[in-house]
């Protein structure tokens, strides 16, 4: 009886029927958005940003009980809520590379990870920023802490199969399985907010402080998290564009 051949899992299979019709035309289509979104996703970033620096850290006033600590969650959030949006776009990229076979979800993977990856280095750094005055400890294993931590390490195995494997889509295809036996920490971590009890702050900070207290927080707040998203964009962008162009001329061996 001949063996089965270890590499069926990972080998690419042929390209499928939806990857004929959608390929010619959302490949160059990517390359357009990407040359023509990505210049003006800087200058909003840095502009919204400013702004969201100035009033979070400038103009808000203490929390009454964190004191001036607080105004490092205008870091933490928006990088957490990045890092969750990120790694949505990456299993989905990476489930619809499996699925129909579409060359382009592999590279908008490929372009995703690396900001999701800094996305989750940033909300843990800061969060232990935060953790260690608030809470005495640099970390707890509270659930939403440990869900965002195994983000981290999916995204860190996402790049680290892709960089092992030699051949492009042997490597994408790997990384998309990796990616989608890890997916379901993500309902872990929203329903986190609902079914543990959570030394986590709020989602509201600062409300019981009165209407302007929360309105200042929720402008700063939607500010950088708009600056964020913008910066993100502009990353993922700029990778995608690099990465259609190197596979375009043959660089990575696909």
């Amino acid at each position: 009886m001949r063996p089965m051949s270890s590499r069926l899992s990972v080998d690419p299979p042929a390209p499928g029927l939806v990857s004929r019709w959608l390929e010619p035309a959302a490949a160059p289509g990517a390359h357009g958005l990407a040359e023509r979104v990505e210049p003006w996703c800087w200058p909003v970033a840095g502009l919204l940003g400013a702004l969201g620096l100035v009033l979070g850290l400038l103009v808000a006033p203490a929390d009454a009980l964190q004191g001036d600590v607080f105004r490092i969650m205008f870091i933490h959030v928006p990088a957490a809520w990045m890092s969750l949006a990120l790694f949505a776009a990456l299993a989905l990229a990476a489930a619809s590379g499996l699925a129909f076979r579409l060359r382009l979800a592999d590279k908008v993977a490929a372009a995703v990870a690396p900001t999701g990856t800094l996305m989750c280095c940033i909300a843990l750094w800061t969060g232990a920023l935060w953790a260690k005055p608030v809470w005495g400890s640099w970390w707890v294993w509270d659930a939403r802490l440990s869900a965002e931590l195994l983000m981290l390490l999916l995204f860190v195995g996402y790049l680290v199969l892709r960089g092992a494997i030699v051949d492009s889509r042997r490597a994408d295809r790997a990384a998309a399985l990796w990616v989608l036996l890890g997916a379901g920490g993500l309902p872990i971590l929203y329903l986190s907010l609902q079914w543990w009890a959570s030394v986590h702050p709020d989602q509201a900070p600062g409300t019981a402080r009165g209407p302007e207290m929360a309105s200042l927080m929720v402008a700063a707040m939607l500010l950088m998290v708009a600056a964020f998203a913008a910066w993100c964009l502009g990353s993922c962008l700029h990778r995608l564009h690099s990465i259609v162009l190197e596979r375009g001329t043959g660089l990575d061996g696909a």
